[in-house]
Parts: structure tokens; C-alpha cells; sequence
């Protein structure tokens, strides 16, 4: 098995706290092939970082955190899925994403692109499980996109859960721009930070309580940001904005009185998700 970079240590994180939450008494997402993964890791050689985060008991707010949005996501690209019966679904950075057995879709409509390394891992430890198509390539590589839209052009749904926000600024706006102008009556849902936090004192901040929340500093520092979702309707003239969502926002958020923060703009545009369509 190939050994994973710093930087795809982020997606066992992410993991690691599915299959935590699964396992409490009330879940806020039921994932057991997370509990599968994490059995099928421990059958292979692992770096000691890697072992320390499959092992570590992470804070319940960051298990919380992404146990909602894991299941908004399930959501909207299940609304998506039903509203388009012959509609693709492109989770982008996917890492060890288990979303494909959450909503369960045909495994025609649903694909996966991440860094071949975590890719290979991935087939190698899912085997026959894994029936959906996979890229191994970076999201900023336009091949997977031009081979893409050669098979479908419209009625596409793009996932970045976790992503851009650890990219050059730049190159994201590149790939939005090349998403726009290369599909049409599409979506796209994606994870952002506030630009505040990309640089300066406020970045060292978020990278060292990163670091002490997951354990690793592997995806600690946010390069790309906006300061209003609706910047990125400037990338390309065919985005428009349809929501933005955070957590606090969710009733099972907690503690409950966190709800509370989802009437400031501080809070709720810290660290968010938006929508919107390609038109």
C-alpha cells in the first residue's frame, strides 16, 4: 500500500470521526462502512501519525461538526439525485469518503477524484466494495475533467467537502472558471472559510488549534477564502449563489445553545457551505 502524504492524512480525520459517531448511542449519520475502513487500515502498515489519528479520541465538537455536514451533504446530493434521475454525482478531494453507500445511488452516477496515492489505498482496502468510478488526479488537473464532460455535459453535481479551502486561491478560481464554462444546468456544493483566516495572525491561529484538535498538522492551513459567498459568482458569469449553510444552523448541533450563534454573521460565516448553479 502506498504511504499517504501529510496532506491526505486530513481525509482519515474526517473518517475517524464518522466512525466515532456512528458508534454512539444516538448518531447523528449512520456510516458503518466507516467502521469498515477503519477495520481495513488497521490490517496494513500506517506511519505512526497515521495510527496516532485512527487511534485518537477526537474533541465531540469536531466529530459533531462533521457528522451535520456530512449528513447536508448526503442531503442535498440525494434531493440532488432525485430531482435528476440521470443526474452524476462528482465528489472532488474525496478522500475516504463513505458517501456512496449513505445515499446509495446507481454506481453509474457517482464518481470520485483524489490523489492517486489515496485512490490506490482506497481500492486496495474497499476491493470488491468498490464499484464507482475513481480518478486518481489531482482536482486541478483538467484531464479528468475533459474526459468527464465528453461523456456528460449538463445535470452534474460537484462535491468539495473539505477542499478548496486548502488550495491556492488562484488555481481554485481557475477550476471554477473551467467548471463553468465547461458544463451547464449543473451544481456545484462546496466548503469555504472566511478570507480573514487565510493569512496573518488569524491563520496561525486556526493551523495551531487545527493541530490540536486532530493531532496532526496535515491540512492545517487555509490558503483560499472569501469574505462573501457571492464572490464567487465573479469567477464565471453562469454561477449563481442558491444557499449558504452552517452548522449552527442545525438543530443537532451541540451544545443546543450554540443554535444561538446562527443569527450572527461571525459565527455563521466563519467556516461554511454554499451552493449554487451552473447555468
Amino acid at each position: 500500500m502506498n504511504v499517504l502524504n501529510t496532506v491526505s492524512e486530513t481525509a482519515l480525520i474526517t473518517l475517524r470521526a464518522r466512525a466515532i459517531e456512528t458508534k454512539k448511542r444516538s448518531p447523528i449519520i449512520q456510516d458503518p462502512e466507516s467502521l469498515s475502513l477503519i477495520r481495513a487500515f488497521r490490517t496494513v502498515d500506517l506511519t505512526e501519525g497515521q495510527r496516532k489519528i485512527l487511534n485518537r479520541d477526537l474533541p465531540g465538537s469536531l466529530t459533531t461538526y462533521i457528522a451535520l455536514r456530512a449528513r447536508k451533504y448526503d442531503q442535498w446530493a440525494a434531493e440532488f439525485l432525485q430531482k435528476n434521475p440521470t443526474g452524476l454525482v462528482v465528489s472532488l478531494g474525496a478522500g475516504f469518503d463513505t458517501r456512496y453507500w449513505r445515499i446509495t445511488p446507481d454506481k453509474d452516477q457517482y464518481i470520485e477524484v483524489d490523489l492517486p496515492e489515496v485512490i490506490g489505498a482506497k481500492k486496495q482496502l474497499l476491493g470488491d466494495r468498490l464499484t464507482y468510478e475513481t480518478r486518481g488526479c489531482s482536482v486541478l488537473d483538467r484531464v479528468w475533467m475533459e474526459e468527464l464532460a465528453l461523456r456528460k455535459k449538463e445535470g452534474v453535481l460537484f462535491l468539495a467537502e473539505g477542499l478548496f479551502m486548502y488550495l491556492p486561491e488562484k488555481e481554485v478560481v481557475q477550476l471554477f472558471n473551467a467548471v463553468a464554462s465547461t458544463f451547464s444546468d449543473s451544481q456545484i456544493i462546496f466548503e469555504v472559510v472566511h478570507k480573514k483566516y487565510t493569512g496573518g495572525v488569524r491563520k496561525k491561529m486556526v493551523e495551531s488549534k487545527m493541530k490540536r484538535r486532530s493531532g496532526t498538522e496535515a491540512g492545517a492551513s487555509f490558503q483560499f477564502g472569501l469574505a462573501d459567498g457571492k464572490e464567487v459568482e465573479s469567477y464565471a458569469g453562469n454561477i449563481r449563489v442558491t444557499d449558504e449553510w452552517s452548522y449552527f444552523e442545525e438543530p443537532g448541533v451541540h451544545p443546543k445553545i450554540l443554535r444561538l450563534f446562527r443569527h450572527f454573521k461571525a459565527f455563521t460565516r466563519t467556516q461554511w457551505t454554499i451552493r449554487a448553479t451552473i447555468k
